[in-house]
């Protein structure tokens, strides 16, 4: 069955019992060239866990693209940082949705097939995932549906495409439900808080035609959801747990201190299973204690949710709009470029800038092609920040999520990089944490910024804003606790400066929250973020005025594309040489942008010195310095640049009858010469500067009996060249084309990054220009004016 629909610029397809048909769910969703199999499956036994084991894996195949896998094997290696992105994002969207006591595993799995290289593929991920379930006999609350907006020149584009999401100045992806909102995620360049709320209208609007399409589907496969087992605790065991419970867990309301009450409610605890076991001991009944723990879980959070409600207190004592104590501190740590600690109640982030070249630059291969980011940020969230032991291992989808939520929030205040050469990192690592950790990133990495001398366009502050919701009564919650992020119902992230919104993220845990509540929670997120801000400007309100002496110093400077192979060199022995000896850090670019970096400021102007020596272009009539490196019958070689020579022929060596050119120079002599003319070959003639500076071209150049012999030497020279030069310059050619293909090649390994057609471009550029140097080389000395052969 296939269900179709057209979806912003595009047409949506949905196709079920093609492909995948053991699957519990299988869909084929194509947008465009874009193709996305979701399969999900659950297993048939449930488990007895106090969590919903749903995994989401989204996957783009190499394949997808056209390209074979770069990494040993060419198998595609594990999923990238955008993919679990993507996963993530599917996981929230989906996770709200499933009966709160549906205890078997879910797997479900998004693979790219195809892209077109035009459209994201995690909004077609997302809608098969929600149809998949739906036809499947999966419990499901569904269906559920996406889009993502963005805005180019006040023209809101749903589903742009990447090009389109460059322009655009907001980006939002939206989900949701029938009739509310379920999770937003997204960021703008200072986006009004309003103009954010229309937008999420907008795409709400949408996604109710999406979801249409889903139920036609489901309704033409009408599959039966399975049943299964929903657990409930004895109803005289509830009684006994909340009579000794209650008013201890009640007098924990207002413990302003986490671990006091956390050790408090853990005392709790202890006392009510002692009680409990002592009267129900576990051969009795075995779910004994675990239904105890669930009973006081409950109870806990009953308490908390009705003293919000009801007496605005909440579980650290503070108000709803309240924001716990804020304290900042900058440049301590005293090797780094630029540091910050930052701290919101018992949320603290130590921050650390680190500028860095171009070479530095995160680059990153998606269904776009590469992408090269020179400002990107890394969160660490160590298990001591919330007192616990745990294996540590590599960064995992929280860790990557909460950093692209901080790096998205920031990105629109970077300089540019035409204005700042640097590529700047920052790492966050959470030193302690309550809650609301990406915003505390967001704030310590502002002044980390600041503190390293990078100039923002203004600064950024984050929030989180909770949420109690219970029938008709609500509490929208500034600043929220872990407690409050557990058992509230909505984790609401906005980050922003005085002017606008820059990153938001919504993750909720109930089935969708209306617009009107979305403006409100948004517009009390604003005035606590603009307190946090002026608490930040009185830490550092602008940023140094110079850089860390550790940071490094970089010039950029352009040079012509055919001296690119002058200036790397056999093997990149010319820039490493130069790097080596000045202490410096060379970066080059296909189009000749040269980048020097270097802590010393005089070593960065030291090697300018010489890249520019050695990429200098030679001007008709300027004079140089050089020396002599080879002489023939006809004339002398002067070197007049590193790796360029000019020919001063023996008539421009002096204003008499010269017979050889070892008459006037020798090799190894430094003499001042000025260009004559450069020809099409790139080829240089030269003038001999006479004493008092005058060239040898504008004196008398002998008399006619003094022609007639050089005549003679002339036609001797080009007769020799006759006979025998042409062979000579094929073996010359042939030696020098040879050990030109050693040199690009040694190029390329040493400019790997390039790409393989610029490469040979330039290489063939460079065959080019030796085989004419070595022409040059082996010509016949050129007959001066007025001169017979």
């Amino acid at each position: 069955m296939k269900v179709e629909m057209q979806l912003g610029s595009e047409k949506l397809s949905i196709e079920t019992g093609k492909v995948a048909k053991q699957a519990d769910g299988a869909v084929w969703v194509q947008y465009g060239g874009t193709v996305v199999l979701v399969t999900v499956v659950a297993d048939d036994a449930e488990h007895d866990l106090d969590f919903f084991p749903l995994t989401v894996d989204y996957r783009e195949r190499a394949y997808a693209t056209g390209r074979i896998p770069t990494v040993y094997g060419r198998r595609e290696p594990r999923p990238g940082t955008s993919e679990q992105l993507v996963a993530r994002l599917i996981d929230h969207c989906i996770r709200p949705l499933f009966p709160k006591d549906f205890k078997a595993e879910v797997q479900v799995l998004c693979n790219v097939f195809s892209s077109d290289g035009i459209h994201p593929a995690d909004v077609p991920a997302l809608i098969g995932t929600s149809a998949a379930l739906s036809i499947s006999d999966i419990p499901f609350n569904g269906p559920v549906a996406a889009v993502t907006v963005g805005k180019v020149e006040d023209r809101v584009i749903i589903n742009p495409t990447y090009e389109e999401l460059h322009a655009s100045s907001i980006e939002l992806f939206v989900s949701g439900k029938a009739d509310a909102v379920m999770s937003v995620e997204g960021g703008g360049h200072e986006i009004p808080e309003d103009e954010v709320i229309e937008t999420i209208i907008t795409a709400h609007t949408q996604i109710q035609e999406i979801i249409k399409l889903q139920e036609g589907l489901a309704a033409g496969c009408s599959n039966t959801k399975r049943d299964y087992a929903s657990k409930s605790v004895k109803s005289d065991l509830s009684s006994r747990v909340r009579d000794l419970a209650t008013t201890r867990i009640r007098e924990s309301i207002g413990m302003s201190d986490k671990k006091s009450r956390e050790d408090y409610l853990e005392q709790v605890q202890t006392e009510v299973l002692s009680e409990i076991l002592e009267d129900t001991p576990e051969e009795v009944d075995p779910n004994a204690t675990k239904d105890t723990i669930t009973i006081l879980s409950e109870i806990e959070k009953e308490e908390m949710r009705e003293a919000i409600l009801t007496q605005g207190k909440r579980v650290d004592g503070r108000g709803v709009t309240d924001i716990r104590p804020i304290s900042g501190e900058v440049a301590l740590l005293p090797h780094t470029h630029g540091s910050a600690l930052f701290s919101r109640g018992q949320t603290q982030a130590l921050c650390v800038t680190t500028l860095g070249t171009s070479g530095d630059e995160d680059v990153q291969r998606g269904l776009d092609g590469e992408v090269r980011r020179s400002f990107f940020l890394h969160y660490n969230f160590p298990p001591f920040s919330t007192g616990e032991v745990k294996r540590m291992m590599g960064p995992g989808r929280r860790e990557i999520g909460h950093g692209a939520l901080a790096q998205k929030a920031l990105e629109p205040v970077i300089p540019d990089k035409e204005d700042f050469h640097y590529t700047i990192r920052i790492v966050s690592e959470i030193l302690e944490s309550n809650a609301s950790s990406s915003m505390a990133t967001v704030c310590g990495a502002t002044l980390a910024l600041l503190d390293a001398g990078v100039p923002l366009k203004r600064p950024v502050a984050g929030i989180g804003v909770g949420l109690i919701k219970e029938g008709e009564q609500e509490a929208i919650l500034t600043d929220m606790l872990g407690t409050e992020d557990f058992l509230g119902d909505m984790d609401f992230k906005v980050a922003g400066t005085s002017e606008g919104v820059t990153a938001i993220q919504m993750d909720i845990k109930i089935e969708g929250v209306t617009p009107e509540l979305m403006r409100r929670a948004i517009h009390q997120a604003r005035e606590a973020r603009l307190s946090v801000i002026e608490q930040m400007n009185a830490v550092i309100a602008e940023p140094r005025a110079e850089l860390s002496p550790y940071a490094p110093r970089i010039y950029s400077l352009q040079i012509a594309q055919q001296k690119i192979k002058d200036l790397i060199g056999p093997r990149g022995k010319t820039v490493q040489g130069i790097q080596e000896e000045t202490n410096t850090t060379i970066n080059i670019e296909d189009d000749g942008t040269v980048e020097v970096a270097a802590t010393s400021a005089e070593d960065v102007k030291r090697a300018e010195e010489k890249i520019r020596a050695i990429t200098a272009m030679p001007e008709i009539g300027k004079e140089y310095t050089g020396k002599v490196v080879r002489t023939a019958p006809f004339g002398a070689f002067v070197e007049i640049l590193p790796g360029k020579d000019g020919l001063v022929h023996i008539s421009q060596m002096g204003d008499g009858y010269v017979r050889r050119a070892e008459d006037v120079m020798q090799v190894g002599d430094e003499v001042t010469v000025r260009i004559l003319t450069i020809d099409d070959q790139d080829r240089v003639d030269l003038t001999l500067v006479a004493a008092g500076g005058v060239p040898v071209a504008e004196l008398n150049i002998g008399s006619d009996d003094d022609r007639g012999e050089v005549g003679s030497d002339w036609n001797a020279s080009r007769e020799s060249r006759d006979s025998g030069g042409r062979s000579n310059y094929r073996d010359n050619r042939d030696n020098r084309d040879n050990r030109d293909n050693r040199d690009n090649r040694d190029n390329r390994d040493y400019r790997d990054r390039r790409s393989n057609d610029s490469r040979e471009r330039r290489g063939n550029r460079y065959d080019q220009r030796d085989n004419s140097r070595d022409f040059r080389n082996q010509r016949s000395p050129r007959i001066p004016k007025g001169r017979s052969r």
